[in-house]
């Protein structure tokens, strides 16, 4: 039987090196052995889009006019909506497009444990929560002549990089404790706040944005990965960590609990820079710490197994097209604009 179209819409492609086209691209590659899989930023009706028999869409403020348009075009075709970060936890209140796109949306998708619980309680029979995977690495020896921290994100305010900035200029005279730092200036006034620390503080490095193979080996010589984010959906860069037995430091936000459980050793308030030095000084001073906070991520690292992401994905699409054939073959997913 002839496998049937589907169509990923994600606001950012490869060139945006972001969360989104990761997840995008990781999950053409599950799909295109029983999909024919079309990527694309727009769609839009017409001959030069996809004809597909449902949509995924990522985001539900960026992709809204996408979503509009196939529901407008389609209405019987199925739509799976996929909750962001910023959708969950500001758009949803504030930004009509986002709720006309959870209003189009047969099931929605959230990132981690928590996030239902963030949406009226009407929409909660239509989620499905999806916990991103990673290729898990083997854990690495590390130096113990000092701690090597790393932050992985684009430079924009939800990441929060002050804090990381406050928390390396705080332990300035530390020269056991090294802060590294991976993402793109997209806010240009955190760009330079990034360039005039690293000329302050020698032990800071502003890597920019670095590619994805390059931040994964990054994040697995790490001693810590830092995640400082004030609103986060379930971040890519949490989930790589953890499977490379990197512990993570993480403000308490519901998109890094519902990743690394409620009970988790690691979090600082967000904000909080103060939380976070100390923290830092913690497991660079008691290296029980540091252990156990790796066996409390080694807990969860099964969790996030590309075979789960994948038949999550499967099982969700095969409900919403129950005549969807299964077949193998070895196409790539495709990407159009």
């Amino acid at each position: 039987m002839k496998r049937r179209d589907i169509v990923i819409v994600t606001p950012a492609l490869a060139a945006a090196n972001n969360g989104n086209w990761q997840t995008a691209r990781r999950w053409a590659r599950f799909l295109a052995n029983d999909y024919r899989v079309h990527i694309t930023d727009t769609w839009a009706a017409g001959p030069t889009s996809p004809d597909a028999a449902l949509m995924i869409a990522l985001h539900a403020r960026r992709s809204a006019a996408s979503v509009a348009a196939w529901h407008g075009a389609h209405p019987e075709r199925p739509l799976i909506l996929v909750l962001t970060g910023t959708d969950l936890y500001r758009d949803i209140d504030t930004d009509a497009s986002a709720r006309q796109s959870l209003a189009a949306a047969q099931r929605l998708v959230v990132l981690n444990e928590v996030g239902p619980w963030r949406l009226p309680p009407a929409l909660r029979d239509r989620v499905t929560v999806c916990l991103q995977s990673a290729t898990p690495r083997r854990a690495r020896t590390k130096t113990t002549r000092h701690l090597r921290a790393l932050a992985v994100g684009h430079l924009r305010d939800e990441k929060q990089p002050q804090t990381y900035f406050a928390a390396a200029r705080a332990l300035a005279h530390r020269s056991d404790i090294l802060f590294d730092h991976i993402g793109g200036g997209l806010d240009p006034a955190l760009a330079a706040q990034a360039r005039a620390l690293a000329a302050q503080q020698p032990r800071y490095r502003w890597l920019g944005a670095l590619p994805h193979a390059a931040t994964r080996a990054r994040i697995a010589a790490a001693h810590v990965l830092v995640h400082p984010s004030r609103m986060e959906g379930g971040a890519n860069a949490v989930t790589e960590a953890v499977v490379s037995g990197t512990p993570v430091l993480a403000s308490r936000i519901d998109g890094n609990v519902g990743l690394l459980g409620p009970r988790y050793g690691g979090y600082f308030e967000p904000g909080d820079a103060a939380g976070l030095v100390t923290l830092l000084q913690r497991v660079r001073d008691d290296p029980s710490m540091l252990s156990d906070l790796a066996e409390q991520c080694a807990l969860r690292a099964p969790l996030f197994d590309p075979a789960h992401e994948r038949q999550t994905l499967l099982s969700l699409l095969a409900e919403l097209l129950p005549q969807a054939p299964l077949e193998t073959t070895d196409e790539r997913p495709r990407r159009t604009r």
